[in-house]
């Protein structure tokens, strides 16, 4: 069975910057896309960022120019280097497995992790 641990949040000022990390396990890590999403209080989960096996990317227009994600196969985790962080940032963020296809990442919908909160104060 497929498991995620996400970790990296905090609490941070906004303009600062943080780097999310989701270690993956039970899965062939290597073969899968890799994507992030948040979910802030009141709010439907929303996507955030998406990377292919081969390191192809796609990015919310809300976090492009700010974040950026990134994989170590080796490692089986994924990452996400946020940068110039918003009020409007602040969420609990969640890793998903998923697919990818003419540049569009697909999530494969396996169990939810616990996900790490963010929060950026003004």
């Amino acid at each position: 069975q497929v498991h995620v641990v996400e970790s990296g949040g905090g609490l941070v000022q906004a303009g600062g910057s943080l780097r999310l990390s989701c270690v993956v396990s039970g899965s062939t890590f290597s073969i899968d896309a890799m994507g992030w999403y948040r979910q802030a209080p009141g709010k439907q989960r929303e996507f955030v960022a998406g990377i292919s096996n081969s390191g192809s990317t796609s990015l919310a227009d809300s976090v492009k120019g700010r974040f950026t994600i990134s994989r170590d196969n080796a490692k089986n985790t994924v990452y996400l280097q946020m940068n110039s962080l918003k009020p409007e940032d602040t969420a609990v963020y969640f890793c998903q497995r998923g697919t990818w296809y003419r540049d569009t990442y697909y999530p494969k919908y396996d169990p939810w992790g616990q996900g790490t909160q963010v929060t950026v104060s003004s």
